[in-house]
């Protein structure tokens, strides 16, 4: 993402993984973000955080979506996109994971996020 689409854009939809390195990048991405607001863009916001790469078996998966749920509270989505080797094999396959295996886990994850999503505009159209 460049500074000019963040200048130009209403909203940021910011996708995470869960890993430690990411919780540093987040909050390089918030002073980017804060910096733009009140420099460039005053309209934009943060629309939500989307945790990727989760993986169950692994303490740290859990920890970070713990932090960044702290941190972010309900900014944070409730779906979260698990590590899948599904996911992994469709970019080489030249395929959208949807279509690639639209029954694995990542998949079905992706679909319940868009309706996460539709759900919260549409929360928000009404306010």
């Amino acid at each position: 993402m460049t500074l000019n689409a963040l200048v130009a854009a209403d909203a940021v939809l910011v996708p995470m993984q869960c890993e430690f390195f990411a919780l540093e990048g987040l909050s390089q991405l918030l002073q980017t973000i804060e910096q733009i607001r009140t420099t460039l863009n005053p309209r934009l916001s943060i629309q939500g955080v989307v945790m990727t790469m989760y993986d169950k078996r692994n303490n740290l998966s859990e920890q970070v979506l713990a932090d960044v749920r702290s941190e972010m509270g309900d900014l944070v989505y409730d779906t979260v996109i698990p590590r899948n080797v599904r996911l992994s094999e469709a970019p080489s396959y030249g395929k959208p994971a949807l279509l690639y295996d639209l029954k694995c886990a990542g998949s079905q994850a992706y679909l319940r996020l868009a309706t996460e999503v539709i759900r919260r505009e549409r929360q928000l159209v009404a306010a």
